[in-house]
């Protein structure tokens, strides 16, 4: 047995030693199912809506270190290239169920203990509001300050206290200024192929080029909110950047805004595996600002779009992930990483961690709240076979694409949504190495680098999100078959 073999085992079994002895007082327990809140004929005949955004930035970013995250450990912020904001947009049907509220932060992630505490500290305006949920999101900025704690100067957090208040006070301001600035108006969906943008950096190449925008126009003619979806990590400042910025989003709010007036709230759909924008230049903060720029041409340019009835179906459900990857779990433990941990006597470290999924129907519209970065082949299908993946599995041991569960196409996938548990990948292609697993990076037979498995939770992920998502797909089939 090789030294890095011995490590890994000793470091297993100390996982599983540690967890016995911190989380005896946190017995996983069965969570109920939830109901799907279906109205089949809402009579209301229009939308509420209303936006509101208030910067996340420290006021002492030039006297205090903040750890700019999603590159490198230890990064230091020394400067501010663009303003990282929390957005956030609320959402009324008019049905009487209450309205919903979506927010956006500029931001690598968020872990649920944390979207779990903002949405705890909203729960008076949340009862007074009548708010049915609020989904808090991230943009994934590689180039904002760290809010998980992974990238600081380890074994230390890169997280800061103070900076973790600034934000929460600025999602809630935030979420208050949406509720404040309620029109009634009406929502159109449209979509838009962007063919030459993305990239896919990992084997297969599939991934979605559709940019699609919903577009709320207020009855008194004021000023419209534009909602995007697109699927691309924001990351185009590259590994060595140490500016603070929202990346390539904050330049496409900024040039429709410009050309509109309109204000735009900025979500990711399925990233992971891995997908990102084509440089075009040299010079990142002008390639980043053109591919912003760029990408809002795009999403100024649908003509073709459908105004959608006001009724907004939805369905949270909360579920347990089996833990595997030692590395995140230690982190855990030493309170870099701020998580709850669960004992499930049914998982090999004994493990388990609490998460969620929204799923909501729009007049049709299907959009699933995913909790990490999904290879979009788990959504759209496009396997790789036993001869091509990395550990001569076919594409038999993978869960059914999402798109097939809901048997539509269209299925709208929000990624990094009330929870950040990185990569989900096929288990069919997941590959670890064999001496320090999670740690250090395999390398399969075709001679592929298998990076992201070092940021996942483990091989069981893939499988739980679908297995999830076909349950409560169901669910919403048979209310609806009972209206």
């Amino acid at each position: 047995m090789s030294k890095g073999k011995k490590a890994s085992d000793l470091i297993r079994a100390g996982v599983k030693l540690r967890a016995k002895a911190v989380s005896k007082s946190k017995e996983i327990q069965p969570i109920l199912e939830s109901e799907f809140d279906y109205i089949k004929d809402v009579k209301g005949k229009k939308f509420t809506v209303g936006f509101g955004k208030t910067e996340i930035l420290p006021g002492d970013l030039d006297k205090k270190k903040y750890y700019v995250a999603g590159y490198n450990i230890n990064n230091p912020a020394t400067g501010v290239l663009d303003t990282p904001f929390a957005h956030a947009v609320w959402i009324d049907d008019n049905s009487g169920r209450g309205a919903v509220v979506f927010v956006s932060i500029d931001n690598v992630g968020m872990l649920n203990k944390d979207v779990e505490a903002i949405k705890s500290s909203l729960s008076e305006f949340i009862s007074e509001t009548g708010c049915r949920s609020v989904e808090i999101l991230s943009t994934h900025s590689h180039a904002g300050i760290d809010t998980m704690g992974i990238w600081g100067p380890l074994p230390f957090t890169g997280r800061d206290k103070h900076y973790m208040e600034v934000l929460r006070a600025g999602v809630r301001s935030a979420v208050k200024k949406a509720y404040m600035d309620r029109k009634d108006g009406d929502i159109f969906l449209g979509r838009v192929e962007v063919p030459d943008m993305q990239k896919d950096i990992r084997t297969p190449e599939v991934f979605s080029k559709t940019l699609t925008r919903l577009r709320f126009v207020p009855k008194d003619g004021g000023r419209q909110v534009y909602f995007i979806n697109f699927a691309a990590h924001s990351e185009s400042l590259s590994s060595k950047n140490s500016l603070v910025s929202a990346d390539f989003p904050c330049y496409l709010r900024r040039k429709v805004f410009e050309e509109t007036g309109a204000e735009t709230i900025y979500f990711v759909g399925a990233i992971g595996g891995m997908i990102t924008m084509h440089l075009l230049d040299d010079d990142r903060p002008k390639s980043t600002k053109m591919i912003g720029e760029n990408l809002a041409e795009y999403a100024l340019s649908i003509k073709n779009e459908k105004k959608l009835k006001p009724n907004l179906s939805m369905m949270k459900q909360r579920f347990y992930f089996e833990a595997d990857n030692t590395v995140l779990i230690l982190a855990g433990m030493a309170g870099i990483l701020k998580v709850d941990k669960y004992i499930s006597h049914n998982a090999p470290l004994k493990i388990a961690l609490k998460s969620e999924m929204t799923y909501f129907e729009l007049d049709g519209l299907k959009m699933l709240f995913i909790p990490g970065e999904l290879f979009p082949e788990l959504l759209y299908g496009g396997y790789l076979s036993s001869e091509e993946s990395a550990t001569g599995q076919g594409a038999e041991v993978n869960p059914k694409p999402l798109v097939e569960i809901c048997d539509d196409k269209e299925l709208l996938v929000f990624g990094l949504a009330n929870d950040e548990v990185g990569y989900i990948i096929p288990p069919n292609d997941f590959l670890l190495d064999t001496d320090m697993p999670y740690l250090n990076r395999a390398k399969d037979i075709h001679g592929r680098n298998h990076y992201e498995e070092t940021n996942s939770l483990g091989v069981k992920t893939a499988g739980k999100i679908a297995e999830v998502f076909e349950n409560m797909y169901k669910k919403t089939q048979n209310t609806k078959n009972k209206q």
